[in-house]
């Protein structure tokens, strides 16, 4: 059963022009999103700094005090919506609550860019931190480093991790955006505002002329997730995504890695960036912030 507050957002979203309508504008989405995000109200952090990492544009969110690690944000939104202007609240919200420096980036998003722009853009990110970004920044060089991201950004956050074994000390997943072909039993029983149809648009925006199976588009599918870190995944019970985060946590955990996963039950996809509508956000930011902080 839907929790109230989940139905209530559902209902409100009732008249927005689905992402399969023709007469959806992306664009003009984009700067609604932005707007809208951006008159919430936000914490303050000791630092908000925008950064130049090789070409590709990342914001610092720094926390009062020494941090005690770095953690890559990948803002999720399908691939093609979403920004780090609307993750910047909840972008200051982890670093709050976990005591460590957040680093969104702003990947590139189809249909302008598609895949690989946005994996290949983490991983240019990567490569500068480890070149002398973190000193950049005005970090310890010996922080650990986390991945953190939220649908599709969940994706981005794993493929990072996939493609840079070793690096992260961790990784925390949102409701990850993992399966290109929707093929699960979650995206036949699910659509709470955000269903099927509208998965595989935003897939056929991300990745047009990609090969389905190739592990940086599909992580499930990867032969490397035994050389993931510690990770949690959490899922929320009304979501289409929800059997592609809950079967990830089935092969880490076949795979032997240390792996959590937790279901929100009563909620539907996004509601971790929005506490003032949702109870449940609060709670699972925490869980993130104390996961992250026990492998520090």
């Amino acid at each position: 059963m839907l929790h109230p507050q989940a139905a209530a957002a559902v209902a409100a979203s009732a008249d927005e022009t689905p992402v399969t309508d023709p007469a959806f504008d992306h664009v003009a989405e984009r700067a609604a999103g932005r707007r809208a995000a951006l008159a919430e109200p936000r914490e303050d952090v000791e630092e908000v700094r925008d950064v130049d990492a090789d070409g590709v544009p990342v914001r610092l969110h720094r926390p009062v005090g020494r941090p005690q690690g770095l953690v890559l944000h990948l803002h999720g939104g399908g691939f093609v919506l979403n920004d780090i202007d609307v993750h910047d609240a909840s972008a200051r919200r982890l670093a709050n609550r976990s005591g460590m420096a957040v680093l969104s980036v702003a990947y590139r998003r189809p249909p302008e860019h598609p895949f690989p722009a946005a994996p290949d853009d983490v991983s240019t990110v990567v490569r500068w931190l480890d070149a002398g970004g973190v000193e950049a920044l005005g970090l310890p060089a010996e922080l650990p480093f986390f991945a953190h991201g939220d649908s599709a950004g969940g994706n981005l956050a794993l493929v990072a991790a996939l493609r840079h074994p070793g690096r992260f000390a961790a990784v925390a997943l949102i409701y990850p955006f993992l399966d290109p072909t929707a093929s699960s039993p979650s995206y036949h029983e699910e659509n709470h505002g955000f269903g099927r149809e509208s998965a595989l648009w935003y897939w056929s925006q991300y990745a047009p002329d990609a090969d389905l199976t190739d592990p940086d588009l599909a992580p499930l599918l990867s032969d490397r997730l035994a050389t993931l870190p510690p990770t949690l995944v959490t899922t929320a019970e009304h979501d289409p995504c929800r059997d592609d985060g809950e079967r990830l946590v089935t092969l880490l955990a076949e795979a032997g890695v240390e792996v959590v996963g937790t279901r929100y039950l009563g909620q539907v996809h996004g509601f971790w960036r929005h506490p003032q509508s949702f109870d449940a956000a609060e709670p699972l930011m925490r869980q993130v912030a104390g996961f992250l902080a026990q492998h520090a």
